[in-house]
């Protein structure tokens, strides 16, 4: 059954099993999800539920979201994030989903954005390889050829070049849910997840998952 929640990376620990293993997990909070929209087959084409996450001031939002919360009669939030799900009968709009929806043993997909980091030369965005460090050398880390000279006459589309690197969308699949607080209603994901602190992620089933 497919299903999914908001959260915010807290950061990463480790906790041990009960051999004594050390396994590294990321932390991730998911209080204050809230159902603010239910999508059906019948009048939107598909079945969905919109979740919405996080505390926000009424300046902090225009007024499209001002008028969608103020319909679905909610406070205010901050984030907005849609989940696709087989059956939505079991959702009204102002239910609250909580992290007990995962249980230990379930394998998650968590999406999010990426660390940012600036602008990058070739080497470290692309992982090419540097010229020759000698004094005569006239190419150390740049990008190499730009192609031809008369023909075709231009650099050809997709030529991997310096540019912004970081700060898109990765979704890290097939991770392990190792345990969920319910006391502080939190989600232990084995391994890493993108972005720094604090960023906003999207926990849901894994649609590769293997039995």
């Amino acid at each position: 059954m497919k299903k999914g929640i908001i959260g915010k990376k807290i950061g990463m620990t480790q906790i041990f099993d009960e051999k004594g293993n050390v396994i590294p997990v990321t932390v991730i909070e998911t209080a204050g999800n809230v159902v603010a929209q239910v999508k059906t087959i019948e009048k939107d084409g598909y079945n969905a539920i919109q979740l919405g996450y996080g505390e926000v001031k009424d300046k902090h939002i225009n007024k499209p979201e001002k008028g969608h919360f103020a319909k679905a009669k909610l406070e205010n939030r901050k984030h907005l994030r849609e989940f696709r799900l087989d059956s939505v009968e079991e959702y009204k709009v102002g239910d609250e989903v909580k992290a007990d929806i995962f249980a230990a043993g379930e394998k998650v997909d968590v999406q999010g954005t990426s660390k940012g980091k600036g602008f990058q030369g070739v080497i470290k965005r692309h992982g090419q390889h540097r010229g020759p460090m000698g004094h005569g050398s006239m190419y150390h880390r740049r990008p190499g050829s730009m192609g031809a000279t008369s023909t075709p006459g231009r650099v050809f589309k997709g030529k991997k070049l310096p540019g912004h690197m970081g700060r898109v969308t990765i979704t890290i699949q097939n991770l392990d849910v190792i345990r969920v607080d319910m006391d502080k209603n939190v989600i232990l994901v084995k391994g890493s997840v993108p972005g720094p602190k604090g960023t906003i992620l999207k926990v849901k089933s894994a649609v590769k998952a293997t039995k």
